[in-house]
């Protein structure tokens, strides 16, 4: 066991050159805080680097030591390799109590040969229910790749390696919840969910290839930080072109291209989840793929 672990940790200081990001970028010391895993979870070369193992007993995870209201967020992750099934990546952006917002990426294992699923979830006020997953069309484990939240007051769009895959847009005007209020950290996580992450549950995790591995580099935050109750974001000189940032033509285009290519899933069209009529988004995200 213990061999495996230096070979990763060989491997992992042999990564080619990083990305060019802003100064605030790419220290994990820095940026973020380890939460749980007994020692599973690491920051290694130069604080540029953060790894976390789940094994049989147990998996692993860090949070952002800041709080966001709003934001454009980047991470680079290289996804567990060869038979994952059972285990779940997750990355996303979340509040505190019991009606909280979330903005979710979970990364689903599979068999070896067989392509990752991103799940996709927004919670407002405690409830999500909003669930779109797709395949991905390269193997996320043989290099790193961006995955991207902006998150602003007129829209949520999730991004792989710069192209959308998902838009939640600010209906309120409608009467749908949007996370706009609370506060919210960056979350990462490796655990174990084999009762229901690979088919359904039908895979289950094969312990004799623990311990799985999930790589992190090139954090980048351009966001308002909340604390004490003010946001950094307290002048027009402060603010990125992100905090009003919308899609443009060619952007729709790609997410169009994206959910009629490789969505697998989409809560918008599943009659058996929602007999009595789909939630009421789902009129505009349908009149918005159709165009």
């Amino acid at each position: 066991m213990a061999s495996r672990y230096c070979l990763v940790f060989s491997i992992a200081f042999l990564i080619g050159s990083l990305m060019a990001v802003i100064s605030s970028a790419s220290n994990f010391n820095q940026d973020f805080e380890i939460t749980w895993g007994d020692g599973r979870a690491k920051i290694l070369n130069n604080n540029e680097l953060l790894v976390l193992f789940l094994d049989r007993i147990s998996g692993s995870g860090f949070q952002s030591k800041y709080e966001y209201l709003f934001g454009k967020i980047d991470m680079q992750l290289k996804l567990v390799p060869g038979n994952s099934a059972g285990t779940v990546t997750a990355y996303y952006l979340s509040s505190k109590g019991s009606a909280w917002d979330e903005i979710d990426f979970e990364f689903l294992g599979n068999l070896s040969g067989d392509p990752y699923t991103i799940h996709t979830n927004v919670y407002s006020q405690g409830k999500g229910d909003r669930e779109q997953q797709f395949h991905l069309w390269f193997d996320p484990t043989t290099d790193f790749h961006t995955y991207s939240i902006l998150w602003n007051p007129r829209s949520i769009v999730f991004y792989v390696d710069g192209t959308p895959i998902r838009e939640f847009k600010n209906l309120e005007s409608i009467g749908v919840p949007f996370p706009k209020d609370q506060p919210m950290r960056l979350h990462s996580s490796l655990w174990s969910a084999d009762d229901w992450a690979t088919r359904g549950g039908l895979v289950k995790t094969d312990w004799t290839k623990a311990p799985f591995i999930a790589s992190y580099r090139n954090f980048n935050a351009n966001a308002c930080i909340w604390s004490s109750g003010t946001s950094s974001c307290t002048s027009p000189s402060t603010k990125g072109e992100w905090l009003s940032q919308e899609m443009d033509l060619a952007s729709k285009q790609k997410l169009k291209m994206v959910q009629e290519k490789f969505m697998i899933y989409n809560y918008c069209t599943d009659t058996k989840r929602f007999p009595q009529g789909f939630p009421k988004e789902c009129s505009r995200v349908s009149e918005e793929i159709r165009k």
